[in-house]
């Protein structure tokens, strides 16, 4: 706070852009404005404005007398809310025989645009104003210089108890660390996320990528922070939906949840018969491949925003959809050529879990996969600015294996209705397909709420669920 001295030489000058004086007490609107106009310091200066009450424009003081109330109520400006980011501020007075000065000395913050009721203020010389759409980009641009990417980003609204530290400290830190350096790391928890960029030391608060890596709840400090999931019973959204999921949480939890979810629920087995006496095992999607593609929308996605990734699958393709377009110096005209990252810390957790490969070869090798399982190739539409979205046709659902695949489940419905009680080694002889095969149409069955079973293997029976 400044001496008696630095604030005589601010009462004789005049009002400039680091300066407001103002005799009232209660309007505090006036003064959430004028803080608001400091903090986002739009001549850039990096130096502190204050904000003088009790004092008219001509340096004379009013006669105020600054009571416990008054500097309590000025104080709350900082937590209620209303001005954000939070703007770092110190509340003082001054005291003279013809009144009391009360001084609100405002910093330069480091996350402009700063807003009061959502609006951006700023000083222009001696008054301040709303800033016009050019004013607030610069802003912008300016915070961008300070944290290149959001993930580094400090979350100012977090402390270390919204993180798992146990998660960090036993799961990520030993994986991410050589062992060696790790034995001799005497650091604190803080400094050690702060050397991988998870904390930041200045402002005493975990990074973005720290909470959506290992937040307790990271959707209270980004919304749209989750994966929706939804299986739709036809070609687009107008089918009914037959199942629908929600994942949430931080990554080092979510992720081995997904990685199961891909495995156990999105891909399916289907013997199909090369001969008389063979059959081959057909997947309709390479495991691989849809993993790396969600794995990509989870680092590449835009965090900021309150739109999922949505994860739809239709009974001839998946699409993965997420927010945040092609980042950084890829184009449309060199992807996938060229790659850049929107979330660096967020890439580089990916890439020490083992869930994804840094070295721009995921797309390549996802299409390879593709073709390997004969699917067709996966299809990227970059040409939204703020949405990616990936195609991937479901192999085992082409004109041909649908017609066939539509009667034989056909058949094994109309077996079912006749005998609830019949077991799969029946079906298997009247259709005259393997086990295997009849597996493989009764998990899809099920997975379409087409079919439940009720009981056991010897006394259960089928229930056909006719509402489908």
């Amino acid at each position: 706070m400044i001496t008696k001295e630095e604030l005589q030489a601010l009462l004789n000058s005049t009002e400039t852009y680091r300066i407001e004086k103002t005799i009232s007490t209660s309007n505090k609107d006036k003064f959430c404005e004028a803080i608001c106009a400091f903090a986002n310091d739009m001549p850039n200066s990096r130096k502190p404005g204050y904000l003088l009450i009790g004092v008219e424009d001509n340096g004379k003081r009013s006669g105020l007398k600054v009571t416990d109330s008054l500097l309590k109520n000025i104080s709350s400006i900082r937590t209620e809310g209303n001005i954000l980011p939070l703007p770092v501020m110190n509340v003082d007075y001054i005291s003279y025989e013809d009144g009391d000065v009360l001084i609100v000395e405002v910093f330069p913050s480091e996350f402009p645009p700063v807003r009061y009721h959502g609006r951006t203020y700023i000083r222009i010389g001696p008054r301040k104003d709303k800033a016009t759409t050019q004013e607030e980009n610069m802003l912008v641009e300016r915070r961008s210089v300070n944290f290149n990417t959001f993930d580094t980003t400090p979350c100012l609204e977090a402390t270390l108890n919204d993180i798992d530290t146990k998660l960090f400290v036993n799961e990520y830190l030993p994986k991410a660390i050589n062992e060696d350096v790790l034995i001799g790391d005497k650091r604190n928890i803080k400094e050690q996320m702060a050397s991988l960029r998870l904390y930041n030391l200045t402002y005493d608060c975990p990074t973005y990528a720290a909470i959506i890596l290992f937040g307790k709840n990271p959707k209270y400090f980004l919304f749209g922070n989750y994966i929706q999931y939804v299986n739709f019973g036809g070609t687009n959204n107008a089918s009914s939906i037959l199942n629908e999921k929600v994942f949430e949480g931080n990554l080092m939890t979510l992720l081995p949840r997904i990685d199961a979810f891909i495995e156990d629920s999105l891909i399916i087995a289907r013997p199909v018969p090369i001969s008389n006496l063979r059959e081959k095992t057909v997947r309709n999607y390479p495991k691989w491949a849809i993993r790396e593609l969600v794995m990509n929308a989870l680092m590449h996605r835009d965090y900021k925003t309150n739109t999922p990734i949505k994860l739809y699958q239709y009974i001839d393709r998946l699409e993965i959809t997420n927010a945040g377009g092609l980042y950084g110096n890829a184009r449309p005209e060199n992807f996938p050529f060229v790659n850049d990252y929107r979330n660096p810390i967020i890439a580089e957790a990916l890439r020490v879990l083992g869930y994804v490969n840094k070295f721009n070869r995921g797309i390549t090798m996802v299409q390879e996969e593709l073709q390997e399982n004969g699917n067709n190739k996966a299809v990227f539409d970059v040409s939204k600015l703020t949405v990616f979205l990936v195609t991937v046709n479901d192999r085992t659902t082409t004109k041909t294996t649908t017609k066939t695949t539509t009667k034989t489940t056909t058949k094994i419905i109309e077996l079912i209705i006749n005998n609830p009680h019949i077991s799969r080694q029946e079906l298997s002889e009247i259709i005259g397909i393997s086990i295997n095969g009849i597996n493989w149409h009764i998990k899809r069955l099920k997975a379409n709420g087409i079919l439940t079973r009720e009981g056991g293997r010897k006394r259960g029976k089928w229930i056909i669920n006719e509402n489908k």
